[in-house]
């Protein structure tokens, strides 16, 4: 990355509340703790319009709380700005891989890398799973999983 560049990622889950406000919110704490938050620009967004204007889902702040990871975040939906104003955008399942697929096609000039955050688990485990219906053990597999993925795509060069 040349220096003074600034490079951006929008972490993408279906509705913003769960996954992806926890993933932006990792990044944040990484990219602060590696002193390069000059040097990104970060947010979340969700595939879907079920929770626009919402807070992250409770049990996912407790989960960063204990972690020590402040969440700060307002559920919005993916714009086609989006596509052409983010260098990355990487999302937590399949269904929201192709959601972000088909989008980008009505979108001009798309140039957001579109992938899945799992792409770069070490552990290979490349969904990652709604913990919305699920107890405080699955949002606590998120969080390994988001950070696991999270300090991975930081290391790689951008």
């Amino acid at each position: 990355m040349a220096s003074g560049e600034v490079k951006s990622v929008l972490f993408v889950c279906l509705g913003n509340i769960c996954r992806s406000p926890i993933a932006e919110a990792i990044f944040k704490k990484l990219v602060t703790d590696g002193n390069v938050q000059n040097k990104w620009r970060i947010d979340s967004a969700a595939t879907s319009t079920y929770e626009i204007g919402n807070p992250p889902d409770y049990r996912g702040q407790n989960c960063l709380r204990k972690h020590g990871i402040t969440m700060n975040h307002i559920a919005r939906q993916v714009t086609q700005d989006d596509f052409v104003t983010f260098d990355y955008m990487l999302c937590m399942d399949e269904s929201n891989l192709r959601d972000l697929q088909r989008k980008s096609k009505q979108v001009k000039n798309c140039t957001a890398k579109i992938e899945l955050l799992g792409t770069y688990d070490p552990q290979n485990q490349r969904i990652i799973e709604d913990p919305y219906y699920g107890n405080d053990e699955d949002f606590e597999t998120v969080y390994e999983q988001c950070l696991r993925c999270c300090k991975a795509f930081l290391e790689k060069p951008h």
